[in-house]
């Protein structure tokens, strides 16, 4: 996993994908233009990475995630830590097995 201060090679993540930019940026909200720009080393929004990193790095399909998904993601992290964790690291295994 990335962490946060590591610097996305997003022009790198697309080309590994096959994707090109309008398919690539599209899929978290963000224009042919824009998305260009930032691979050209304009600085990507902390949100934008996160969504750069749930969408083409763990492969999450952020439109079947819904709200009640999220607080209940919060609610756990915040009350059981040790589950949520245990959780986590189930879920990303069942992902790798795909």
């Amino acid at each position: 996993m990335m962490k946060a201060t590591e610097k996305l090679d997003v022009r790198e993540i697309r080309r590994k994908l096959g994707l090109n930019q309008s398919q690539f940026w599209s899929k978290i909200g963000v224009t042919q233009s824009g998305g260009s720009r930032y691979e050209s080393g304009r600085n990507i929004p902390r949100p934008v990475q996160a969504l750069l990193r749930l969408v083409h790095v763990e492969q999450i399909d952020i439109n079947k995630v819904k709200r009640d998904d999220v607080e209940v993601a919060e609610y756990l992290k915040t009350t059981n830590p040790e589950l949520y964790k245990t959780l986590k690291k189930e879920a990303r295994s069942k992902r790798k097995e795909r």
